[in-house]
């Protein structure tokens, strides 16, 4: 399909550079697809209401680690240049992947030395060689130290990645490292946060408990790869970044049994739905899994799991906007957006919410 075809304007002032105070007074926009009004406006905090004795939840518990550094490249015959990495995938105790910039004057074999400002782990600065180079600035950065030396020097050094659209706005600060993270949040690994998780609060998972409606937990660690721009003209020509994730056995036949007994799936967050789908086999059934993902879902993808999807607003153009799309239908989405834009809603990772039933086919 066309990119272009996900295409809509967004006015810079929609765009939230904070969350909202509760988290669950955020706006949340309900979308049923066929219906002769397709979307009504309401709050996250109206979700049980759209909710019914054992539906199952299904969230992921990843944690968002300081995964932003700043340092120093360092070559033979050459002075010292300032550059930026944000890791975005771990691949073994002493490497990372990482997003760099300016990409393209880091060569394979540099040296990199992290912390700036005096600021430097207990043991020493963290330094890193340049083991790798790939395309868009990606580079495989092997560190010096390993294992959970590596981790303490990361959470010393680093900072929170906020996304581009608001790091280009605002300087990240101590209220980011509480408001960019789930009142869940448990398996550290992600660079960027789940976002739709972002809305919920101890009050409405107490309301959602007597409700009857299940909670269960798979881990996706979201990658910086979520926010590079579609370059290609084409969906068939672009290719996802892969992300690690994880579904228990536990959850697995948990989600299994919801199924069979006629309750319904509910995905917050595309990242949840995506280890979902990745996880299940032709017949829909969801299988224990463990390893890198990098479904690219797009409209005339038939899934296989979710009922609904509760996520944020997303940019144009981006692979996030063809999955919703694919969810709820194309024109529906595009309708639905309209109305957000129009009536005020906040997008992006601290704006308001959407609760999309799948389209009927």
């Amino acid at each position: 399909m066309r990119i272009d075809l996900f295409d809509f304007e967004l006015p810079e002032e929609r765009i939230a550079l904070r969350p909202v105070s509760p988290r669950e007074d955020a706006r949340l926009l309900v979308v049923h697809p066929g219906q002769p009004v397709p979307f009504a406006d309401h709050r996250v905090g109206d979700l049980p209401d759209f909710l019914e004795p054992g539906d199952a939840l299904v969230f992921n518990d990843t944690r968002v680690i300081p995964a932003q550094l700043e340092g120093i490249r360092h070559r033979e015959g050459a002075g010292g240049q300032q550059v930026s990495a944000t890791l975005h995938m771990r691949i073994a105790a002493d490497r990372w992947k990482a997003f760099a910039r300016p990409g393209k004057r880091i060569k394979v074999g540099d040296r990199i030395s992290f912390g700036h400002e005096g600021r430097v782990c207990l043991l020493g600065t963290l330094d890193a060689t340049v083991e790798e180079k790939g395309d868009n600035g990606e580079v495989t950065l092997r560190f010096d130290f390993f294992g959970p030396t590596l981790d303490e020097a990361i959470a010393t050094v680093g900072h929170i990645p906020l996304p581009p659209y608001i790091a280009s706005k605002r300087e990240g600060d101590e209220a980011d490292r509480r408001d960019y993270q789930t009142i869940y949040a448990r398996e550290e690994g992600a660079v960027a946060a789940p976002t739709a998780g972002l809305h919920f609060t101890e009050g409405l998972f107490e309301r959602l408990d007597r409700k009857g409606v299940e909670r269960h937990f798979v881990t996706l660690h979201v990658g910086a790869g979520t926010f590079l721009p579609v370059k290609a003209d084409d969906t068939d020509d672009h290719v996802m970044h892969q992300e690690i994730g994880h579904v228990s056995k536990a959850t697995a036949d948990a989600l299994n049994a919801v199924r069979a007994r006629g309750g319904r799936i509910v995905c917050v967050g595309t990242t949840s739905l995506r280890l979902l789908e990745s996880a299940a086999s032709a017949d829909g059934t969801i299988e224990p899994w463990s390893g890198a993902t990098g479904i690219f879902i797009t409209p005339g993808y038939r899934f296989r799991t979710a009922d609904v999807l509760m996520t944020n607003f997303h940019l144009p153009k981006s692979t996030l906007f063809m999955l919703v799309s694919a969810f709820s239908g194309l024109e529906t989405m595009r309708a639905a957006y309209a109305h957000a834009i129009g009536t005020g809603y906040r997008f992006y990772s601290y704006g308001d919410a959407s609760l999309l039933f799948r389209e009927d086919r």
